[in-house]
């Protein structure tokens, strides 16, 4: 098990030294005591330790899970036929950027269908945090190799939106735990409009099969398809089809379109996964919303 290049996860409770979290420990329910989804925490990422901890209400960020998080739902058993080398991994940081444009589009990417974590999932360009980085440092460097956009600390205004405890497989139907995660989800404004980033786009193919600028109406739209719920979906009169760049073997752009019902997917409670947005990302455009929202207030 690699022990030295990899940003961990560290709890800890009122005065208590922090401890590593264990792979098979929620770190959501870490900080609750009776069941909830969600809770608010500080962080703060110092010596290569990730550290969550209870500060002060009102000043901390969200963490959450999906109600169907493995982990939550993990028995004795199952935990205990995880491989040893799984089980020792404790729970690893990344971090995901909401590039959000001057005319308020999202960037979400499709991450390609070689990758063995989440293949053919929309997401925010992000990945791991490496050792010495800050997170910033970690979700601009994972923005410019996965999509080329290549932007200075000195440039940007980041916000953390909230964490997001990922677990792969994402069901336990679809079996055990493999990889755990706390994802940083943060906001980043760009003085530039979407047409004026789109050329400067030149996606990883390795890693990345398609990219798209998402509006609002079209954000609240993904949002409003709940993963394990089976509410209506808030389609604002959008179009049946959304237009996307699609990425090929070379890292051309080609201009396409897709159909709406891809975005506004549920996660599937049994069988095959399907291409979707994923639910952590659902999670974080919601936090988006409720900003501009917040920030339409304001001005009106």
């Amino acid at each position: 098990m690699d022990k030295v290049r990899r940003i961990l996860v560290c709890v800890c409770k009122e005065r208590a030294a922090p401890r590593r979290a264990q792979f098979v420990q929620s770190v959501t329910g870490h900080f609750t005591d009776s069941g909830e989804d969600e809770v608010e925490v500080s962080c703060t990422l110092e010596k290569n330790q990730f550290i969550l901890y209870k500060g002060d209400r009102g000043r901390g960020v969200p963490l959450k899970r999906p109600a169907f998080c493995p982990i939550k739902h993990l028995s004795a058993t199952d935990a205990a036929a995880i491989p040893l080398d799984i089980q020792q991994r404790g729970v690893d940081v990344g971090v995901a950027i909401l590039l959000q444009t001057a005319n308020q589009r999202v960037l979400l990417t499709r991450r390609a269908k070689e990758l063995r974590i989440f293949p053919n999932v929309w997401v925010p360009p992000g990945g791991h945090v490496e050792l010495d980085e800050t997170l910033l440092g970690a979700g601009l460097r994972e923005l410019h190799e996965e999509t080329g956009l290549k932007l200075e600390p000195e440039q940007v205004s980041p916000t953390v939106l909230g964490l997001w405890e990922s677990v792969f497989p994402p069901m336990l139907s679809r079996g055990l735990p493999q990889r755990h995660h706390v994802v940083v989800y943060m906001l980043l404004h760009s003085s530039l409009t979407h047409l004026q980033l789109q050329p400067s786009l030149r996606p990883s193919p390795a890693e990345v099969s398609a990219c798209l600028w998402a509006d609002s109406r079209l954000v609240r739209a993904i949002v409003s398809a709940v993963d394990g719920d089976d509410a209506s979906v808030q389609l604002d009169d959008l179009p049946s089809s959304i237009s996307v760049s699609q990425v090929s073997a070379d890292g051309a752009l080609t201009e396409s379109s897709m159909p709406l019902a891809v975005f506004t997917s549920r996660a599937p409670a049994s069988g095959p996964d399907v291409e979707r947005v994923s639910t952590g990302t659902k999670f974080a455009l919601e936090l988006v919303l409720s900003l501009l929202n917040h920030a339409d207030l304001i001005q009106g």
